[in-house]
Order: structure tokens, then sequence, then C-alpha cells
């Protein structure tokens, strides 16, 4: 299976999925989230395949979806947004709901999307470097996947969701119970997979029944109304015109993104 954003390798009983755009900080494009999931669909089918460990290529595991192709894409109508947006939660939560046991090892910026995605991994291993953040509403964008609520307190995802913290350090994360390790630069991919052979050690019959209790359990309280919510204000908010979406979306086609978030950085800075 011959994939352009991702590498997929089997050691073993685990699946090793690698998110494999480290020009872009492996930021999530229409065609990685198709190939994670023709991946997904493999591990989900295979007998033999007991856990997942998903990691990345690069300096960074994840920045997030890449905002330069979604405005190539010119998604305008609230049809198009809705569509597109409940794709990418759909993926996301792949993770979530799928059936055998999904690690996220991740180092470097761990940002929006690629966030989400680490959250919807059943354990995660941070490196020490790792920042971790949700910087959407920086830059007028949405939340896609508003998991981080499901994790932490109220107090503590307002302060990230709501001034688009982006730097949450890994020791933070792990005492938040974010993450459930943290290892040195380098060590977190050695550290996946020996947790994942661990898990793989374990009866499959059971170890995917407690999955889907523990996941029904987040279900009784609600969690899949909450986040199906949460995309509809995600759509609202993507098809919202203003003044200053309209000037960042300018800048963003015509300048590109790093002069789009220059801008953006500036008007923040005239304001305090």
């Amino acid at each position: 299976m011959k994939f352009e954003t991702i590498e997929f390798a089997l050691q073993g009983p685990v699946a090793i999925v690698t998110l494999n755009r480290p020009d872009k900080l492996n930021a999530i494009n229409a065609t990685m989230l198709e190939e994670l999931n023709l991946a997904l669909d493999r591990v989900e089918l295979s007998e033999s395949c007991l856990a997942l460990v998903l990691n990345a290529n690069g300096r960074s595991f994840c920045a997030g979806f890449d905002l330069q192709a979604g405005m190539e894409a010119k998604r305008s109508g609230e049809a198009e947004w809705r569509a597109a947006i409940e794709y990418d939660l759909e993926v996301i939560m792949r993770f979530w709901h799928l059936s055998k046991p999904t690690i996220a090892v991740v180092h470097g910026h761990v940002l929006a999307g690629g966030f989400e995605m680490a959250l919807a991994c059943d354990m995660s291993i941070a490196e020490s470097n790792s920042l971790f953040g949700e910087p959407e509403l920086r830059f007028g964008s949405s939340i896609v996947a508003l998991l981080l609520p499901w994790f932490t307190n109220p107090k503590r995802s307002k302060k990230m969701l709501l001034s688009g913290q982006d730097r949450m350090s890994a020791s933070e994360a792990l005492q938040l119970g974010i993450v459930n390790e943290v290892v040195e630069p380098g060590e977190g991919l050695t550290r996946g997979l020996a947790l994942a052979r661990e898990v793989a050690l374990m009866d499959a019959d059971s170890v995917r029944m407690t999955k889907q209790a523990i996941n029904q359990t987040y279900e009784i309280m609600g969690m899949g109304e909450a986040l199906k919510m949460a995309a509809d204000t995600s759509v609202k908010i993507e098809t919202l015109e203003t003044p200053l979406r309209r000037q960042f979306n300018q800048i963003l086609r015509e300048q590109g993104l790093k002069q789009a978030l220059a801008w953006r950085e500036e008007r923040l800075k005239k304001d305090d």
C-alpha cells in the first residue's frame, strides 16, 4: 500500500502509522485524511494486528490542519464546510473508536487537529520537548474536535482554547492527564512500541470489549452529542464573514500562511 503523506509499517502485532509531511510540520490535508482512513481500515480488518502506534517524522508531531490547503479548496458555502468538518471529526475520532488500542507518540509542536488526534488515541507518550496547544481562535478558525474539556477541567480548557494557547509543556500535560508518560527526546517511539507490545500480549477480545466499555461510559455522559454540537459551532464559525476574517483570508491567499499569521500576531500586539 503506497502513501504520499503517511507511512505504514507492521512490527509483529503492532501497526505503526507515521505522519510524513515534515516540510509542512505534518499539517493535515485532504490526502492525509484519506490515507489515515485507509490505514485505519487495514488495522481494523487485520486479525494479526492488535495495537496501533501513531507517530510523526520531522521536528514536530503535527501543526494541525493545513490552512493553505483549506483556502485552496475554496469551501465557501455552509454545506461544503459542514461536510468537510464532519469528515475531519470522523477521521480524528476513528482513533478513539478503533477496536484496537491506539497509542500516540508526540514530539515538538502538537497543535490544533494534531493535538485532537493525539487526544483521541487511547494512550499518549510525549517527548519532553513537546508543546501542546489549540491556537485556532487566534486566526479566526474553529476547533474541529472539542475533546479537551473531556480530559481536563472547564477552567483549564477555557484558558487554552479562548486564549489560543499553543505552548503547554509536556510536564503540564502529564500533570493534567493529557499524556500518560513523558520521555526524553528521541525515546518516544521506542517507549510507544514497548507499551503497544504490552497491550498486544493481553487477550484481544478482552481488550476490545474493555475499550468499548470505557468508551460507552463517555457516550452515556454525552460525549458524542457534545462533539456533534461543537462541530455545528465550528461550521458557524467557518462560515461567519467579518472584516477581520476577510482580511486574514486575503493575506493568506495572496501572501501565504506565514504572512497571515504574522499579521494576526502584530494585530494582537497592538491590542495589548
